[in-house]
């Protein structure tokens, strides 16, 4: 679908492919480009609404989004100057281009938007369980259903997989929910290696190091694909490209539902770059309006907190390291633990520790209530005194655990949360990690929460949970060293935490 400006001038020219259809809603937003002045091309993969052949998530994408840039070449109405935009699939589409960059190719908008599908999959190791095959079972199921009928099933998404989720092995009971709709599902739980070259089509971070265009990322802290956001950035401005960096209080879905910032953001940046007030002088001596290149905008959370901030890069130069201390009967302090101490948990893939909220695509995502799973005999739970006065945390947050356990397959789930006066627990950040026979039975193990910008307030305490794994979300540990196993084949894990030499380390400011 091409859209195009009412006007005599010449246009610069916004790619949009997308395997979501080109109607209603999506078009709404191609509208608002092209009433930006802007020709929009709005283009379905391969295999999806109408376009031939078959549909196999991110395999094609870099070939065929270079065989679209030659046929723009051709028409009569592309000036030279092209753009690239959109969230999620949208936003992958964009690093599978720009592997072999368009000398055309003049900026980028990516929401939420993954370079190294492999690396979303499996998360240190552990599969992104709910995310993919929810988002596979939609895929299947797109094209036969009207806007009304989509929105009831994403209202009863959890409701719908729950039969497959809790199936063992989930291979076969996701093949009960998919049936012949999403064959490629099966094959990232067959290939649970990044560093198989089942991957390497599903991995483009060599755009990372090859792209120089000015490029705009947007990211939410509780998006799945946070990381990924966060390593664009550092390696694009680190290389020099310019870059702004925009993170907002957002789930995956938000960015498309809530995002009015992200939106302001995106049109912004094409104007500056492509739109009727950018000129070749202005590309040349830097004299572009808006905000700085290599600039980043984030919101800081919290009660009482100043929400959006401009901050020096990412991450921010200012915050100190600061050392929180797992100490005895589940404390946590900024002060070295008084006594050595350990702490133990058992773990049971029979019946896994629940997920709550957080970052996934669901309507139950985000920030929850985390007081049910924090009673749960499978999780360690340290929590600080309440505060006397503010802490605000900006950059990244990691956990260091001394870890001994009786079996050598077995993940650690660590979260952060921003306990209220009233006892409620509120998920901040969160990271996972799966060991396996490589790794040392006993030792210290660094688990990454990603990043956050967030002020906890008087009166408020922080809190860490330490589990074996966040299920449905990531796929259990079965403990036998497969990604997955039948009910018969499952092995439990005790774990046991050296509380002196573990630590919850935090970016502190001031």
């Amino acid at each position: 679908d091409h859209y195009f400006p009412v006007t005599d001038r010449q246009a610069a020219t916004v790619l949009v492919r997308t395997p979501y259809g080109r109607g209603m809603p999506f078009s709404l937003d191609v509208r608002f480009l092209a009433e930006r002045g802007f020709h929009v091309l709005v283009q379905s993969c391969r295999g999806t609404f109408g376009s031939g052949g078959e549909f196999d998530p991110m395999r094609h994408e870099a070939a065929d989004g270079q065989d679209t840039v030659a046929w723009l070449r051709r028409q009569h109405w592309f000036d030279g100057r092209l753009a690239t935009y959109g969230a999620s699939y949208l936003g992958f589409v964009q690093w599978a281009l720009a592997t072999d960059p368009p000398p055309e190719l003049r900026a980028a908008v990516v929401l939420v938007g993954p370079h190294d599908f492999s690396q979303a999959a499996y998360h240190h190791g552990a599969f992104d369980l709910q995310n993919f095959l929810g988002w596979s079972e939609m895929v299947a199921h797109q094209e036969t259903t009207r806007t009304l009928t989509g929105l009831w099933r994403m209202a009863t998404t959890e409701r719908r997989l729950r039969p497959a989720l809790n199936g063992m092995p989930v291979t076969a009971s996701a093949r009960d929910l998919l049936g012949t709709g999403a064959p490629w599902f099966e094959g990232w739980l067959e290939h649970p290696d990044v560093t198989d070259p089942f991957w390497a089509p599903l991995q483009c971070g060599a755009a990372l190091e090859r792209t120089t265009v000015p490029t705009l990322l947007v990211g939410g802290w509780q998006d799945l694909f946070l990381a990924q956001t966060l390593e664009q950035y550092r390696v694009l401005s680190g290389r020099g490209v310019p870059t702004r960096l925009v993170v907002g209080p957002w789930t995956h879905l938000d960015v498309g539902m809530r995002g009015g910032e992200a939106i302001a953001e995106s049109l912004a940046w094409l104007d500056r770059y492509l739109g009727p007030r950018a000129t070749a002088e202005a590309a040349d001596d830097g004299s572009h309006s808006g905000p700085p290149e290599n600039s980043v905008r984030v919101w800081v959370g919290g009660t009482q907190a100043p929400g959006w901030r401009e901050v020096s890069g990412w991450p921010p130069a200012g915050p100190r390291e600061q050392r929180w201390s797992l100490g005895p009967h589940g404390s946590l302090s900024p002060q070295p633990a008084g006594s050595p101490g350990s702490a133990q948990f058992r773990y049971d893939p029979a019946d896994p520790t629940p997920s709550v909220g957080g970052a996934v695509m669901t309507l139950t995502a985000g920030v929850r209530d985390n007081q049910a799973v924090e009673q749960r005999a499978d999780v360690l739970v340290f929590t600080s005194e309440p505060l006397v006065e503010p802490v605000e945390i900006l950059g990244e947050v990691a956990a260091e655990l001394s870890v001994t356990r009786d079996n050598p397959h077995a993940d650690l789930f660590v979260r952060l949360c921003d306990v209220d006066a009233k006892g409620r627990s509120r998920n901040i950040c969160d990271g996972i990690v799966r060991l396996t026979a490589k790794d040392p039975d006993d030792g210290l193990v660094r688990v990454s929460l990603i990043g956050v910008a967030r002020w906890f307030a008087p009166g408020h305490r922080l809190r860490l949970q330490v589990a074996g794994g966040a299920y449905p979300r990531f796929a259990r540990n079965p403990g036998n060293g497969q990604v997955e196993a039948p009910a018969r084949d499952l092995v439990p894990t005790v774990y046991r935490i050296d509380l002196p030499s573990s630590a919850l380390l935090l970016p502190v400011t001031g």
